[in-house]
């Protein structure tokens, strides 16, 4: 599975690492993401979705069944 939140968007991006001399060498910034069962009451049924820590907090506030159908409309999430 790819390394996308499903909420927010959130994926991999690209830099540099850059030493004590400033030589740079490329390596990737990795987003916090996690494995997470959320429950759906509208639905009434579970769902495993991979969010990033941003994402976990995007559905506290929003709620779920208002998060999802965000992400769907952006494109993130498929139900």
């Amino acid at each position: 599975m790819s390394r996308i939140c499903q909420i927010t968007g959130k994926k991999v991006i690209s830099g540099n690492n850059v030493s004590h001399s400033h030589a740079k060498t490329k390596r990737k910034f990795h987003p916090n993401l996690h494995t997470k069962r959320f429950y759906v009451p509208e639905e009434d049924k579970w769902i495993k979705l991979m969010v990033s820590a941003a994402g976990i907090r995007n559905i506290n506030k929003k709620g779920i069944a208002a998060a999802l159908k965000e992400a769907a409309e952006k494109g993130y999430y498929k139900a």
